[in-house]
């Protein structure tokens, strides 16, 4: 039971909002690609093995970081007792963990199609570099924005087989997404960070972050905008999107206190929410209704 606990605590299984922001793009991308004409079973599946895989794949990224980071977790209150920095669990023992859930995940990517497979495993470098980034820019938020969504281009290509400007542009307006809201979560450390040399764009931005957020929030909406137009979304999607963007501006901006560590917090989760109202947009935009 306490190996069982440290392995949870390790692969922040106990923590779901890390795999959902990590599934929810790639649900995006395959509902967006999916002919909700035909019976669901496709979807179904494929759904089920995108959350297998971003399990998998957060997992292994959690301890791949705290493997890099484990000198830096030491020093910073928030992250010293984390079983690689305070030394409950080995760095082999810990190596050992990531080749069997990347295995696990292996298994599960096995199932889509060949494009799919060869996209996925080109991805891989820019997961597990992912952790090195802050050591040499202060735009740590992006590179993670570019790896957390690949898996909506992943989505569609397993359904279409091809890559089209239309993924591209919803991939783009994800990657800013990710760096408004992993922004928001960096200012919980933000004081440690500074101390230790280590860069974010909570550091860079730490005089006026909420510029950085309006302008990173305003491009994730201009990019929903685009995707419903591109798709030939029902009007019903587009007056729906008032939902999100309120979220967005006047939950998460507004709201946003960078001296409140768990306000950060709160707000980073709220994500999830975020998530999921995209989703029920986008099966509700491709719904035949009329106004």
């Amino acid at each position: 039971m306490t190996n069982l606990k440290l392995f949870i605590e390790l692969t922040r299984l106990n923590r779901p909002i890390g795999y959902m922001l990590l599934f929810w793009p790639c649900i995006w991308g395959l509902t967006i690609a999916y002919d909700f004409n035909y019976n669901l079973n496709k979807f179904l599946f494929y759904s089920l093995l995108f959350f297998l895989g971003s399990v998998l794949m957060r997992s292994a990224g959690c301890i791949v970081n705290d493997i890099f980071d484990r000198n830096f977790d030491k020093k910073v209150q928030r992250t010293k007792n984390r079983p690689l920095a305070s030394g409950k669990i080995s760095i082999f023992n810990a190596l050992i963990y990531v080749l069997i859930l990347c295995f696990l995940a292996l298994l599960v990517l096995i199932n889509f199609n060949l494009i799919t497979i060869i996209l996925a495993l080109a991805s891989m470098p820019l997961a597990f570099s992912y952790p090195l980034m802050k050591r040499f820019t202060y735009w740590p938020q992006l590179f993670l924005g570019i790896t957390f969504n690949y898996g909506l281009i992943l989505g569609w290509t397993a359904i279409n087989e091809n890559i089209s400007i239309l993924p591209i542009i919803f991939y783009l307006g994800a990657i800013f997404w990710t760096l408004g809201y992993d922004t928001i979560y960096g200012y919980q450390d933000i004081k440690d960070d500074e101390i230790i040399g280590v860069k974010s764009t909570s550091i860079k931005f730490k005089n006026n972050p909420k510029k950085i957020l309006i302008l990173c929030y305003l491009i994730t909406i201009i990019s929903l905008i685009i995707t419903g137009i591109l798709m030939n979304f029902n009007h019903f999607y587009f007056i729906l999107l008032i939902v999100p963007f309120f979220h967005l501006f006047f939950f998460q901006i507004l709201k946003f206190n960078k001296n409140n560590p768990a306000n950060c917090l709160k707000i980073f989760r709220s994500n999830n929410i975020f998530g999921f109202l995209i989703f029920i947009n986008l099966i509700i935009g491709k719904l035949n209704l009329t106004l």
